[in-house]
C-alpha cells in the first residue's frame, strides 16, 4: 500500500475534475475520509503516476464507474441496528398508519438492504399496500443491484437474527427464495419501491415525505454540507414527518434543530 502517494492538492485537483467532467461534487466530503479512499484506489489499481490516474478518471467512462463505486461507501445490512427498526415498528410507523398514503424516502440506499427491511416492517403492520418507498443513491451501479433484490445467502443468517431482534415475529425465510448462493426477495416488496439516482449535494427536493431515512451517509460529509442536506430534508418533509439518521449522526448542531423533537432513544426526530 502506498501511503500518502497522493497529497491534498492532488485530491482537490481530482475532485474538481470529477465535478467538471462528470457532475459529481465530492468537494465538501470529509477530507481525510475521501483522501484515504482515493489513495487506496490509486494503489489498488497500480497506477504509475498521479497524472495517469487523473487522466483515466477524467476520460474513461467505464473506469469512472469503478471510481464512483470505490469512493462512495456502500456498507449496509438488513435491519442494521435492530433497536432502530424496533422504534420504527412501535413508535413511528403506527402514527403514519393514520395517513391515507405514506411516502418514504430512503436517501443513500446503497444496494437496497434498508429499503427491503423497511418494506418488511410495513408489510407486517399492514401498511405496505398504501406506501411508496423512494430509494435513491448517487451511485447507479449499486441501484442496479438494489432493484434486483438479491443478496448473498451467507449474509441471511445475520439478517435473520437482526430481524428477530427488531421485533420481527415471522419466519424470515418466507420473504425470500434461495437460489444457489443468492437470496431473492419477494417482488411484492420491491413493487412498492422506486429506485433512482439522486445526489444529496447538488440535487433538489423532489417530493413531500412523511418519513426520510438517511443513515450513515452524513458521517462522510463536513459540517456545512451536513447542514445543506438537513435543509434539503426539511424542505422535503411534511409537518409532523420523521427524519431518521444513523447511530453516529445528529441533528443537534443544525441551526434549526429546535423545530424538531427527538423520539425517545433512537436517532429519529419529528418535525414540529
Amino acid at each position: 500500500m502506498i501511503v500518502d502517494a497522493i497529497d491534498n492538492e492532488q485530491v482537490n485537483l481530482l475532485l474538481n475534475d470529477v465535478l467538471e467532467t462528470h457532475g459529481y461534487d465530492f468537494l465538501a466530503y470529509s477530507p481525510a475520509s475521501i483522501k484515504r479512499r482515493i489513495t487506496r484506489l490509486f494503489a489498488l489499481d497500480n497506477f504509475v503516476s498521479f497524472a495517469e490516474f487523473r487522466y483515466t478518471v477524467r476520460t474513461d467512462k467505464q473506469y469512472f464507474k469503478r471510481f464512483l463505486e470505490e469512493i462512495t461507501v456502500n456498507v449496509t445490512e438488513m435491519f442494521r441496528d435492530p433497536g432502530f427498526y424496533k422504534a420504527l415498528r412501535n413508535e413511528v410507523l403506527p402514527n403514519l398508519g393514520t395517513y391515507p398514503f405514506i411516502r418514504i424516502w430512503v436517501a443513500g440506499c446503497s444496494t437496497g438492504e434498508e429499503a427491503y427491511s423497511l418494506a418488511i416492517v410495513l408489510k407486517e403492520l399492514n401498511l405496505l399496500s398504501k406506501s411508496l418507498i423512494y430509494a435513491t443513491d448517487i451511485n447507479p451501479s449499486v441501484l442496479e443491484k438494489a432493484k434486483k433484490g438479491m443478496f448473498p445467502l451467507n449474509y441471511l443468517k445475520g439478517y435473520s437474527e437482526n430481524y428477530r431482534q427488531s421485533g420481527g415475529a415471522k419466519d424470515f425465510t418466507t420473504y425470500y427464495t434461495a437460489n444457489y448462493s443468492l437470496a431473492k426477495f419477494d417482488e411484492g416488496l420491491s413493487s412498492k419501491m422506486i429506485f433512482s439516482t439522486h445526489n444529496l449535494v447538488s440535487d433538489h427536493s423532489f417530493n413531500e415525505f412523511q418519513l426520510i431515512m438517511c443513515r450513515n451517509v452524513l458521517i462522510y460529509f463536513d459540517k456545512d454540507l451536513q447542514h445543506k442536506v438537513f435543509n434539503l430534508f426539511d424542505n422535503s418533509l411534511e409537518n409532523l414527518g420523521y427524519l431518521a439518521l444513523g447511530s453516529k449522526e445528529s441533528l443537534d448542531f443544525w441551526p434549526r434543530a429546535k423545530e424538531y423533537k427527538r423520539v425517545k432513544t433512537e436517532k429519529i426526530w419529528r418535525k414540529l
